[in-house]
């Protein structure tokens, strides 16, 4: 006798209209436009994540400790993760939590974020983000009511020289030294 179940585990785990379509996914997270007038950082990213880039997607109630992630193109964190990683683009959901360290080109932060981070391009900290630890970014939009704290600087600050060290030595230091 068979049971109502098999065959039938998709359509109980996620609803159809998110099957299949990564783009239906990240609709919630990267919508056009946020509450505030943020828009969306990412979402020209979805098209490339339809379209065949890797994604990991770590769901609710989900704790993922003590890995390391590499070349995924886009992780979606609804549930708890500990881990070390080098990616393209992060969404992190209100609900969902990150501790370790993050390489990425894109992220947007509605969770905890406690860690290294270092966002290449742009980082989003929406108004229920917190975000904790040391922090590099190229651009960055923190959202009223979000939460940042920790070492926070600029990544082109890193690299531009300080004012002392560009200065040319004088004749009188040059032979000192």
């Amino acid at each position: 006798m068979a049971t109502p179940f098999f065959g039938k585990r998709e359509d109980t785990l996620m609803p159809p209209s998110r099957l299949g379509s990564a783009n239906n996914y990240l609709s919630p997270l990267s919508s056009a436009s946020q509450p505030g007038g943020l828009k969306s950082s990412l979402s020209e990213s979805n098209s490339l994540t339809a379209t065949g880039g890797s994604k990991l997607t770590v769901g609710p109630n989900i704790k993922l400790k003590g890995v390391e992630i590499t070349d995924c193109d886009t992780l979606v964190i609804d549930g708890l993760v500990e881990a070390t990683m080098s990616a393209r683009v992060m969404l992190l959901s209100e609900q969902g939590a990150y501790k370790g360290a993050a390489e990425l080109e894109l992220a947007e932060i509605r969770g905890e974020f406690t860690g290294e981070l270092t966002v290449r391009q742009k980082l989003v900290i929406y108004a229920t983000g917190r975000v904790s630890g040391t922090v590099r970014y190229g651009k960055l939009v923190v959202e009223d009511g979000a939460q940042l704290s920790g070492d926070v600087a600029s990544s082109a600050q890193e690299h531009a020289p300080d004012k002392p060290a560009a200065v040319a030595k004088t004749p009188a230091a040059a032979t000192a030294a």
